[in-house]
C-alpha cells in the first residue's frame, strides 16, 4: 500500500502529538523534525481537527495537541480520513474468460490488500508508540546478506 504525502504527514502528525498528549507542538515544529512542507502539514492538521483528532490552541505558544484515544484510534483510522481504501483494485479492468493469470494475480493482490487493512485496523496509537519506543530497527541488520550465487553454493 503506498500512502499519500498528506496522509504520511497525518501519520507522523498524529503519533508525534500522542506520544505526550499533554505537549503542544506548532505546525512548523512538526514540519521541520520531519523534513515536511510546513504549509502541507497545516492543511492536513486542519483536517484532523475536523476529525476531533487534535485541537488547535491559539495564541502566544499556541500550536496543536493531540485529543483522541491513543488505545482506540487506529493507523487505519487516520489513514481513512486522506485515502480511498480499496480504489485501486475496484479500478481495474474487467475479466474477461481465459484470463486465469489476470484473475489469479487480482485475487492475489485483493488478499495481500485486505491483510494490509487488517493489520492497520490492529494497531492502535498507543501499540504503534510503544514500538517505536522499542526502535527494532536498530538492532536488524542495515542490508540483508547476500546471496550466494548457484557457482558459490556448489
Amino acid at each position: 500500500m503506498r500512502l499519500q504525502k498528506a496522509t504520511a504527514f497525518a501519520l507522523y502528525a498524529v503519533l508525534e502529538l500522542a506520544a505526550n498528549p499533554a505537549r503542544q507542538l506548532t505546525v512548523v515544529e512538526i514540519a521541520d523534525k520531519y523534513g515536511i512542507s510546513a504549509h502541507h502539514l497545516a492543511k492536513v492538521l486542519r483536517d484532523l481537527g475536523r476529525a476531533g483528532l487534535v485541537e488547535a490552541v491559539r495564541g502566544v505558544g499556541g500550536g496543536y495537541r493531540f485529543a483522541g484515544n491513543a488505545k482506540r484510534l487506529t493507523l487505519m483510522d487516520v489513514i481513512r480520513l486522506f485515502e480511498e481504501i480499496g480504489a485501486e483494485t475496484d479500478a481495474a479492468a474487467p475479466l474477461v474468460v481465459g484470463q486465469d493469470i489476470a484473475a489469479g494475480l487480482r485475487f492475489v493482490l485483493a488478499e495481500l490488500d485486505a491483510q494490509t487493512v487488517a493489520t492497520l485496523r490492529s494497531i492502535s496509537l498507543s501499540t504503534m508508540l510503544k514500538l517505536i519506543g522499542r526502535r527494532p530497527w536498530a538492532v536488524m541488520p542495515s542490508q540483508p546478506p547476500a546471496r550466494r550465487s548457484a557457482r558459490q553454493q556448489r
